[in-house]
Order: C-alpha cells, then sequence, then structure tokens
C-alpha cells in the first residue's frame, strides 16, 4: 500500500471522524461496564504537524487549526480532547484518541498492516497493558477478533481506500459483525468522491439485510469530481441512542467552521436500514 496518512492528518475528513468517535467513545463509558474496542486500520497512533509531509499539504491548517478555539457547544469535547493531545503541533491517530478515552476495565485492540507504521504504533504502546497492537489485516480481524469477551464495544474500521473494492469488502465486513457480535457499535468511514458508489454501498448493505445502520456525511463541495475528496461519511451500525441528533450538531457547527461557503456544501444523517 502506498497511502501515508502523515500528508492528511488533521485534515476535515479526520476532524469529522474523530469528533464522532469521540461522542460514540462517550456513550459507551457512560455505562458501568467494561467496553473494548476494535481498530482495524490503525496507522501510527500521532502525526507531527510540523513535519515535512503535512507541510507539504497544509491539510491540517483548513481542518483542526480552525477548530481549537472551541470551547462551549458540541465540538467543544474534541476540540479539547485535540489541545491536550498536542494540537496544532501534534495530532493524535485514532489509537491515541481512543486510549485516552478508556477506562482502567477497557482495552483496545489496534491493527496495522504496513510494517513502519505497525512498528510506530508498537513503540507508542509498548508499555500500556490496555493496548494490543497487531501486526494483521485489519479486515481478517473483523473476523479474527470479534466478538469480544466483554459482548460490547466498538469497531471502528477506516482503510485507506486505495484499492478497488473496498466499499464490497466494508458491507462484507459490516455484515459480518453483525452477525457475529450483534451488540457492537460499527463505526465505518468512507470517502464521498461521486454520490453513485455510496448509492451502491448503501444498497447493499440494505440488500444484505444488516439492520440499524446510519450514515452521518459531510461534504464541502458538490460530489461530481471522481478524483477528488469532496466529502466523507460514517456508517454506524448499532447507534447509540440519541447518537444522531448528537451527530446533527457536531456537523451543523463543523460545516461552519470547515466549510468555505462552495457551492453544494452541506451535511446529513440519514437512516440506512431501520432497527
Amino acid at each position: 500500500m502506498n497511502y501515508r496518512h502523515a500528508f492528511h492528518a488533521g485534515n476535515f475528513a479526520d476532524c469529522f471522524k474523530h469528533a464522532l468517535l469521540v461522542r460514540l467513545l462517550r456513550s459507551l463509558a457512560a455505562k458501568p461496564k467494561p467496553f473494548r474496542v476494535l481498530d482495524t486500520h490503525a496507522g501510527t497512533g500521532g502525526y507531527d504537524l510540523d513535519a515535512p509531509e503535512a507541510a507539504r499539504t497544509g491539510e491540517w491548517e483548513r481542518g483542526i487549526l480552525r477548530l481549537l478555539d472551541i470551547e462551549s457547544g458540541p465540538l467543544a469535547d474534541y476540540a479539547e480532547l485535540m489541545r491536550a493531545a498536542g494540537a496544532p503541533r501534534t495530532y493524535p491517530g485514532s489509537p491515541a484518541i481512543i486510549r485516552s478515552l478508556l477506562r482502567a476495565e477497557d482495552h483496545l485492540l489496534a491493527c496495522e498492516l504496513q510494517p513502519e507504521d505497525h512498528a510506530a504504533l508498537r513503540a507508542r504502546f509498548r508499555h500500556d497493558p490496555q493496548v494490543s497492537v497487531h501486526l494483521r489485516d485489519g479486515w481478517e480481524a473483523l473476523r479474527g477478533l470479534t466478538p469480544f469477551p466483554e459482548r460490547r464495544g466498538l469497531v471502528l474500521v477506516d482503510p485507506p481506500f486505495e484499492q478497488d473494492g473496498e466499499f464490497e469488502r466494508m458491507a462484507a465486513g459490516i455484515a459480518l459483525v453483525a452477525h457475529r457480535f450483534r451488540a457492537a457499535i460499527q463505526a465505518c468511514w468512507y470517502p464521498i468522491k461521486h454520490r453513485a458508489p455510496v448509492r451502491a454501498f448503501h444498497q447493499a448493505l440494505r440488500d444484505g439485510g444488516t439492520r440499524d445502520l446510519i450514515a452521518v456525511e459531510i461534504w464541502l463541495r458538490e460530489p461530481t469530481d471522481a478524483q477528488r475528496l469532496n466529502g466523507c461519511g460514517l456508517l454506524v451500525a448499532n447507534p447509540p441512542w440519541h447518537f444522531a441528533e448528537e451527530a446533527g450538531a457536531i456537523l451543523h457547527e463543523m460545516l461552519g467552521l470547515l466549510g468555505d461557503r462552495e457551492a453544494g456544501e452541506g451535511w446529513s444523517v440519514t437512516r440506512v436500514a431501520e432497527e
């Protein structure tokens, strides 16, 4: 694989994904029973925004930098966590965000197949008994590491979408986990370049019979250019109570801060499959 997230860390897609991830983790932690999180495409766990890769694209300046001063409202929790993690000098990856919200009884399983990124991830958590790092294909881990012994938790699927068939793999993975581990919350990130692949993805989920699915989406311009990341979505299976309303409030504020008033920008929270 050629994808390197260091070029894109802290961009609008990260802000979108991680602000929603924080809400899902807060919902899990609101109940006393322990939970586990599986991060299938974990990356390195953190990124230097002063590094040449981040400077080359400057995507973080149009992303997390615009949100760091927030101290109230639906994005305040996320912004505070980012400041605590070192932004704007560094940006935490999803494993670091997840780890920051685990209680003493909770656990993280982090999978990364790229050898250099896996080595960095393992080094980051080498002394942490609550984090297990695996050199493992994330798609295979959906079968190999579920269900969790705690019988509750979150499965985060965030592939780079650099290979053909990722939407099909994601639809199959969602159906697999829903069958093996019905109680799990699943949060699956996907790009929005053009609408047609997203519509086909949602239809495949309905055809597969998976229940209780919502799609949370944001787009910074009309998604008509198949060569450009115009927006992104998070498909959430088994969403927590009131998550759809919370997500709408987050996206409303986020679009106002990250959008550049381009034609066709917007956000949506839609039900893909009924409970």
